[in-house]
């Protein structure tokens, strides 16, 4: 008994798999997809555009240093205008080493 149930379930079970493995998958063939020409140009232009944000950084500390510089020889201006040449001097040192660094 135990052996006929076993055959019957065996033939069933094939009977059930075998039409499923001899079908044809619907997605058989497989092709490679790429990207369209457009979207690596659009990459190509952001790319472009995130190294030239990177490499103006290092302009704006420049910028605000140079701009401290010569604040601050208004300022030393404005409270002693008879050292106005000295003042002069060391705000030019002074914009000399803001745009060395």
């Amino acid at each position: 008994m135990f052996a006929a149930r076993i055959c019957t379930r065996a033939t069933v079970a094939r009977s059930l798999v075998q039409p499923l493995a001899s079908a044809n998958p619907a997605f058989a063939v497989r092709s490679i997809q790429t990207t369209p020409k457009v979207f690596d140009e659009s990459m190509e232009q952001a790319s472009k555009f995130i190294g030239a944000g990177c490499a103006t950084v290092g302009v704006a500390g420049s910028g605000a240093g140079i701009g401290t510089v010569f604040g601050s020889l208004v300022e030393g201006y404005a409270r002693n205008p008879s050292l106005k040449t000295q003042l002069f001097s060391y705000c030019i040192l002074g914009l000399l080493f803001s745009e060395a660094m």
